[in-house]
């Protein structure tokens, strides 16, 4: 990663450092409240915890599907 802090809305970022961070997960096992808590604690993120929604957990939940190629 390149240093950059990570905000809710940088979904394909968040994305890209979950994928380094975890490179093994079982993407059909993870729940969002277990992709939130993850996300939470990249030491890149600065956001508000509070700010998230389903929809964007789901949105990068489904981006780290398609960009991991499974």
């Amino acid at each position: 990663m390149t240093g950059q802090k990570l905000y809710w809305d940088s979904t394909y970022e968040i994305v890209l450092a979950l994928m380094e961070a975890y490179p093994n997960v079982n993407l059909e096992d993870l729940g969002l409240d277990e992709l939130s808590q993850r996300i939470i604690s990249l030491p890149a993120f600065v956001d508000d915890p509070d700010l998230v929604n389903d929809a964007i957990l789901k949105e990068i939940l489904r981006d780290w599907y398609e960009e991991s190629g499974a």
